[in-house]
């Protein structure tokens, strides 16, 4: 039996919008944005240019990666949007900005982040649950910052 790994030329990120927390989140941050950069997959996030989500943009485009940021205009204030991405591309709203950014994906990486985090974590699991997509969906879970999650869903799952 063979299985075949679907293949991956853009990667939407969901994460904190926040510098504070654990310096390995931050270290990890920026490593996966090295590492999409060097294997010439293209990051599609929200588009802010703070907090773990500007480290990841940062990091790959530091490393010759196009990054696309998807972000609402009352956002560009406050998060600070990313002055110097490949493409930005400016919505209205957040249910917009969500969908921006599922079309332009091929997979789905979450690291530490909050409500907003997890809310765009849920959607995308609930779509796959309902069949609307099969796209991979990772959850790293750096320093065990999930686990409450992981043991949440099993439980109800």
């Amino acid at each position: 039996m063979s299985s075949t790994t679907p293949h991956v030329d853009s990667i939407c990120l969901y994460c904190g919008s926040s510098s504070t927390g654990d310096p390995d989140f931050m270290t990890a941050a920026s490593e996966f944005g090295r590492t999409l950069a060097k294997n010439g997959v293209r990051l599609v996030y929200g588009g802010g240019g703070v907090g773990l989500m500007g480290l990841v943009a940062n990091a790959a485009l530091d490393g010759g990666g196009k990054v696309i940021g998807v972000i609402p205009r009352f956002l560009l204030q406050r998060e600070a949007g990313h002055p110097e991405l490949n493409e930005t591309v400016v919505v209205d709203t957040m249910h917009e900005r969500k969908l921006q950014m599922f079309e332009r994906s091929d997979a789905f990486v979450v690291l530490p982040g909050g409500i907003g985090t997890m809310e765009e974590l849920f959607e995308v699991l609930s779509w796959r649950t309902l069949g609307l997509h099969s796209k991979p969906i990772v959850i790293v879970d750096q320093g065990g910052y999930w686990a409450p999650l992981a043991a949440l869903l099993k439980s109800i799952v």
